[in-house]
């Protein structure tokens, strides 16, 4: 069983290093939620010595809640903050020589756009402002990923540490067992997304769902230990 893992990176973690021989890709934070000049080109370095593929990993401009809530902004200042974001990052991949490989959204904005179609659609048109060549991570039957078709290669995207609700979105951090921990039960849910397309969900029922990538996230407290267990153990 083959499949890639990719993290999000660059946040102020101090696990980049150690992730990074255990992942294909990465989504680098690039200024909306955390991120700057110096932290994405760290990352960057870290990703070209690993031969990690890099992705820009934009998000509401809310570094006081990590992107992961819902901000009031209008659509204007939203579609100059995400072009800005994307936009710098992929000045910097070009000064270290090293192409942009995907945009991953974060937090709050991601999960937005699984359900909102207007939002997902702004998205889209600051993507094709920028003419990048890139793929797009994203959540199967998501809006974003449905509206992207034709426009750009979508690649599904499952997650490795959280738990699902029954219309595929992810259960809230503040609740119990949202965040998974131990790696037998991350590597169980690769198998069972690959294996039978199916995830079970926080209420033990069974729903459909596609990936192509998984995403862990570099704060879980287990993220190491979940990495090296997948690299090692799970494929």
């Amino acid at each position: 069983m083959k499949f890639n893992i990719n993290c999000d990176l660059g946040e102020g973690i101090s696990n980049d290093a150690k992730l990074m021989p255990y992942i294909h890709e990465c989504n680098i934070a690039c200024g909306g939620h955390f991120g700057d000049t110096q932290s994405i080109c760290s990352t960057l370095k870290l990703a070209i010595k690993h031969n990690v593929l890099v992705g820009a990993h934009p998000s509401f401009p809310d570094k006081e809640n990590f992107g992961r809530k819902i901000i009031s902004l209008s659509a204007d200042d939203l579609s100059e903050s995400l072009y800005d974001q994307i936009s710098n990052f992929n000045v910097l991949c070009s000064q270290l020589n090293v192409k942009m490989n995907h945009i991953k959204l974060h937090g709050a904005l991601y999960n937005l756009t699984c359900f909102d179609s207007r939002l997902a659609q702004l998205v889209l048109d600051v993507y094709l402002q920028l003419n990048i060549s890139v793929k797009l991570f994203a959540p199967y039957k998501s809006a974003l990923a449905q509206l992207a078709k034709g426009k750009f290669e979508v690649i599904y995207e499952a997650f490795v540490d959280r738990r699902y609700n029954q219309d595929l979105s992810l259960v809230n951090r503040s609740l119990k067992r949202a965040i998974i921990t131990k790696p037998e039960n991350a590597c169980s849910q690769i198998k069972s997304i690959i294996n039978k397309g199916l995830v079970t969900t926080i209420d033990g029922n069974k729903v459909a769902i596609k990936a192509d990538t998984f995403c862990l996230h570099s704060d879980n407290p287990k993220a190491l230990q979940i990495a090296q267990y997948l690299y090692r153990k799970c494929q």
